[in-house]
């Protein structure tokens, strides 16, 4: 197992459209495997494989207290919506930054597991809005991108700053 590098938004590569799964491999349960330890190490409660610059259409979510209720899904779809949530959101490529963003508070996911399995799970509260927040990743969007234009010119500025910071 390896802890991957997450990419930072503004970064290009995070706009890229991720291609559905046909391969059912090694290398696949490798990724989740990898990906699932990126997320907690981080610490975070989603991570797609866009993040770590594997364009493939998969996403890990663990939003448990323990850490032990790993959820993977590969070409995942939703497939009903339900209510409207206001949970605040951060992101693992985005540092630092928080904020609101309308999605769903309740889904329903069709998807695959990585050994190939068809699913169909219903997800709520926290885990719909992390299911849904990984999947905007899969399709190149990043939450902040939902933001007003003014409040996106306000985190490429402080994100600028906090790269300035560390280096």
């Amino acid at each position: 197992m390896a802890i991957l590098n997450i990419l930072r938004y503004p970064d290009a590569r995070l706009h890229k459209l991720a291609a559905p799964v046909t391969v059912f491999d090694a290398f696949l349960k490798a990724l989740v495997r990898d990906m699932a330890e990126t997320m907690y190490a981080a610490p975070g409660v989603g991570l797609s494989a866009s993040q770590v610059d594997v364009h493939k259409q998969v996403i890990v979510v663990d939003v448990s207290e323990r850490r032990d209720s790993l959820v993977a899904l590969v070409n995942p779809e939703i497939v009903e919506r339900w209510g409207v949530s206001d949970i605040e959101e951060g992101c693992l490529s985005v540092p630092g930054i928080y904020d609101t963003v309308e999605r769903a508070e309740r889904i329903r996911v069709r998807a695959y597991d990585p050994n190939g399995n068809a699913l169909t799970m219903e997800a709520q509260g926290l885990l719909s809005v992390c299911i849904q927040h990984e999947m905007d990743h899969l399709r190149g969007k990043v939450f902040v991108e939902y933001l007003s234009p003014l409040k996106q010119q306000r985190i490429r500025v402080k994100l600028a700053k906090q790269l300035r910071r560390s280096a």
